[in-house]
């Protein structure tokens, strides 16, 4: 697609789970596109592995004009477009960079000595306790429930949000 002057951002609303085939399609057509990914622990009953996740499920955002918006429904996987108002929903570029900025500020943060974290898997699943000590590949958490200290590898891990 071409660069025009009058052009905005707008979201696209996906199949379940295809926000990444989209984006690769947008992508070949050419289309400027955003798809926010998010690296997240996913929990498989062997394993946990880091993958990267979209930050908002079935949308992907696209900049283009109002017209070219409307040929990307035949895009495979594009449901719809999101309206507001009866208009295709305009998404300011002040609103995309505070996303890429809130993507990159959670993409360095790192645990912390003190910090709260959740065991993903094994016989300890879900159970949670403060970092101890800090190794390359493992950490040492204390368990305050069980009076226990124990090593866990650093992937095992998800740090725990509390609401305050």
């Amino acid at each position: 697609m071409t660069a025009e002057t009058n052009t905005n951002w707008y979201v696209l609303y996906t199949s379940p789970r295809a926000e990444k085939k989209v984006d690769e399609r947008l992508k070949a057509m050419g289309v400027e596109r955003y798809l926010p990914l998010h690296r997240s622990p996913q929990v498989w009953s062997d394993r946990v592995k880091m993958v990267d996740k979209p930050l908002f499920s079935s949308y992907v955002f696209v900049k283009c004009s109002e017209a070219q918006i409307m040929s990307l429904l035949k895009v495979y996987g594009v449901v719809r477009i999101v309206y507001y108002c009866g208009k295709p929903a305009i998404i300011r570029q002040e609103e995309i960079d505070a996303i890429h900025s809130f993507l990159e500020q959670a993409a360095n943060h790192v645990l912390s000595v003190g910090e709260e974290v959740e065991i993903l898997n094994g016989a300890m699943r879900h159970v949670s306790g403060v970092i101890r000590k800090l190794g390359k590949n493992r950490l040492q958490l204390h368990i305050e429930q069980l009076a226990v200290t124990v090593t866990v590898d650093l992937t095992s891990v998800a740090p725990v949000k509390r609401i305050k």
